[in-house]
């Protein structure tokens, strides 16, 4: 198992700047709730599950098995 960030530069560098504009929030969502802090809890638990294999939700991360 591993983490990456997506090999699309472009599209990493809108989600960090997203990311500093809200804070460390997830800038896909509009609540700044504890689970929407980057790395979100949606994601952290994909990474848990042994069988998930993809993108996070805002694209930043990608999860290989």
């Amino acid at each position: 198992m591993k983490v990456i960030l997506n090999p699309d530069e472009k599209i990493v560098e809108k989600i960090k700047a997203g990311l500093e504009q809200k804070d460390g929030y997830c800038p896909c969502r509009i609540a700044r709730t504890p689970e929407n802090k980057c790395i979100c809890k949606e994601f952290r638990d994909q990474i848990a599950d042994p069988d998930f294999e993809g993108f996070c939700h805002c694209m930043l991360y990608y999860k290989e098995k």
